[in-house]
């Protein structure tokens, strides 16, 4: 399952984004390779990867050559993803609304 990795992943990110913002002289962005394009870029190709194990791990449950448990796995990993992927995407486009009827 890729999704607790990347929880963990995103959580190391922030803390230390936050031990660098609490550093003198160090800014957030100033860290090296991580900017918001790569954090993203990183995001989807996550994403991506965990649709595609869980339609793998379903594909092998068809064939007969997967456990159980593995396939429910893979799936509800693949399922809660592309959950995530839904809202985030729901939530940029009601952005982009909000500020195209602000007024200049």
């Amino acid at each position: 399952m890729a999704l607790p990795a990347a929880a963990a992943a995103a959580y190391q990110n922030a803390a230390r984004m936050a031990q660098a913002a609490s550093t003198p002289g160090i800014a957030p962005a100033d860290l090296p390779g991580q900017n918001f394009s790569d954090f993203l870029t990183g995001a989807v190709k996550d994403s991506i990867s965990t649709i595609r194990q869980g339609e793998q791990a379903a594909q092998g449950q068809i064939a007969g050559k997967a456990n159980i448990v593995d396939v429910v796995n893979s799936v509800n990993a693949a399922e809660l993803t592309l959950d995530t992927v839904v809202a985030v995407r729901d939530k940029v486009v009601a952005a982009y609304q909000s500020i195209m009827t602000m007024p200049i």
